[in-house]
């Protein structure tokens, strides 16, 4: 697969505090890559070098193609319209914004509006259409839909889709793992600076080898079972209930989730 982005041994440090501690990764042309990372991890820091908003101490970044990014805390000065800061943005790229593309995220629908009175969730999505404007090859997403309703999550994320439908490689930092698991083709995982786990969803959902867990509530309570395989494992509990007298009222079968693989890794946990 072509990588768009090759990171080496990125080495970062504030003082005496040791940030990143040689991550190596690579991120490929045409995918959704999450980057993962309890506060503190290195995940902004990271982010930060490869935009080149940051400066690194050692190590080597190869970023081909280029880039737009949406910054979780951006924000534009208050009395400015959504078009306004549209056509600016277009004047530092010298270029026209795609009419098609801010229709497709509703820019024109609070488009009279200025900027400190628009709702969270326009404040999104204008701030991802002035990521667009220069129609980068590379896109950064910082928390995209935090803040924002049931129906401005699935717009955000369809749109996302369509930018990768069109080639775009879509970089996303993000602590809702339902989104990760939705949208996102491989993760990585920072702990203390350093990756602790790199892959598909798939290899994340999977990992420890337990993908099931089963519910069985009675009377005394519920009780939790994990598992690789439900049919061994139910018939073998189902056994022992039936033999200890004990009645179920309800039976519950669940995947675990990347939020749990999530907190066994940062915990250490196998």
């Amino acid at each position: 697969m072509n990588s768009v982005i090759e990171i080496k041994d990125l080495r970062k440090s504030y003082g005496t505090n040791i940030v990143l501690k040689g991550i190596n990764l690579s991120v490929y042309k045409g995918e959704i890559f999450a980057l993962l990372g309890v506060n503190g991890a290195g995940k902004t820091t990271v982010l930060e070098c490869i935009e080149g908003l940051r400066t690194y101490d050692s190590g080597s970044i190869k970023v081909n193609g280029k880039v737009g990014i949406q910054l979780q805390s951006s924000a534009l000065q208050a009395y400015i319209k959504p078009m306004e800061a549209v056509k600016l943005f277009a004047n530092w790229h010298k270029t026209v914004a795609d009419k098609e593309m801010l229709n497709s995220l509703g820019i024109p629908e609070f488009s009279k509006k200025r900027y400190s009175d628009l709702s969270t969730g326009q404040k999104r999505r204008l701030h991802l259409a002035l990521a667009l404007i220069g129609n980068p090859d590379i896109i950064f997403l910082d928390e995209p839909t935090a803040g924002l309703d049931v129906e401005g999550r699935v717009s955000l994320h369809n749109q996302i889709r369509e930018l990768k439908s069109q080639g775009k490689t879509i970089i996303l930092a993000s602590h809702d793992m339902a989104e990760v698991e939705d949208l996102c083709d491989r993760v990585a995982v920072l702990k203390e600076g350093s990756i602790a786990f790199i892959g598909t969803i798939d290899e994340f959902t999977s990992m420890g080898g337990k993908r099931h867990i089963i519910h069985i509530k009675t009377d005394d309570g519920q009780k939790d079972y994990e598992t690789e395989n439900i049919t061994e494992t139910l018939f073998m509990v189902l056994s022992e209930y039936k033999q200890k007298g004990i009645l179920i009222s309800e039976i519950q079968t669940d995947r675990v989730s990347l939020e749990q693989n999530f907190i066994n890794i940062v915990r250490g946990e196998e």
